[in-house]
């Protein structure tokens, strides 16, 4: 693994933060996941415009030169391949909720190896469930920003792991379809592509709103919308989304096969022609 932290690199070994530090303390901490392929992030201009967004809108410090700079050091460092990237920030040490003064923040930059996943996954599909734990305040800003407190979605996709799946989906309290606990989830019905309306508990995902943009391209009739879990099962075809995978298509949701289709696959295409994409 590859560490920097403000710009210098340091050893993954080392002890980096106290026992002050408000992230470890309170899980007050911002990250983006993103993919990396010889040396180029892809979709990096949009992971840290979300991630600014984010800052600005919890008062968190974001240098986004200094964080641009010291990820294209990271890479070089990495050499080719494919590569995972963790990017988070932290506000410092402070033991009470007065926040502490922003000019105590930081970023740390984690570079791994990556792979991509099965060719089983992406042609035969993977398997979901839905989450035993719900989303139930829809005036919540929160689940809008990928934060450290990340609780109900470590429980969701541990739920998953161990019943056999892949991700877990997770429900309003009214039944409403909303996202993955780690991915955006989409539909195909009569020709028709669909997701979860934003702004309702759910992620504005990079590999979301690129799908969007191809679909918009190809002139597929969109629908951002609420969705019941029996338009799920009643599917053409269903996929998740996230920056690491692309798309997986959705072969079953708990004990429900969901038909499958060629659009998933199409969308994936596309997305591994673009690597540089920003």
């Amino acid at each position: 693994m590859i560490c920097n932290l403000n710009g210098r690199f340091v050893s993954a070994d080392d002890p980096l933060f106290g026992s002050r530090d408000g992230s470890w303390r309170f899980g007050d901490s911002l990250f983006e996941t993103m993919k990396a392929r010889d040396g180029q992030i892809r979709f990096l201009e949009r992971h840290l415009d979300r991630l600014q967004d984010s800052a600005n809108l919890i008062d968190f410090p974001c240098d986004r030169d200094s964080i641009t700079a010291a990820l294209n050091a990271a890479l070089q460092q990495a050499g080719p391949g494919l590569a995972r990237i963790r990017l988070t920030l932290g506000r410092g040490n402070f033991t009470t909720i007065a926040l502490p003064d922003k000019s105590s923040g930081y970023f740390l930059i984690e570079v791994t190896a990556a792979e991509e996943p099965d060719d089983s996954e992406q042609r035969d599909g993977v398997r979901c469930i839905i989450a035993p734990n719900r989303r139930v305040n829809p005036l919540s800003h929160l689940p809008q920003m990928k934060r450290g407190n990340y609780a109900d979605c470590l429980y969701a996709a541990n739920f998953a792991r161990s019943k056999g799946a892949r991700e877990a989906l997770f429900l309003t309290r009214k039944g409403l379809l909303l996202e993955g606990a780690t991915s955006n989830i989409f539909l195909i019905r009569d020709e028709t592509l669909l997701t979860p309306i934003l702004g309702e508990l759910v992620l504005p995902g990079i590999i979301r709103g690129r799908v969007l943009e191809l679909a918009g391209e190809w002139e597929m009739r969109i629908e951002t919308r609420e969705i019941s879990l029996d338009e799920l099962y009643l599917a053409d075809e269903a996929f998740i989304s996230n920056s690491m995978i692309d798309v997986l298509p959705v072969a079953t949701v708990d004990e429900h096969s969901i038909r499958r289709g060629p659009l998933a696959q199409k969308f994936l295409a596309a997305l591994k022609n673009e690597n540089a994409v920003t």
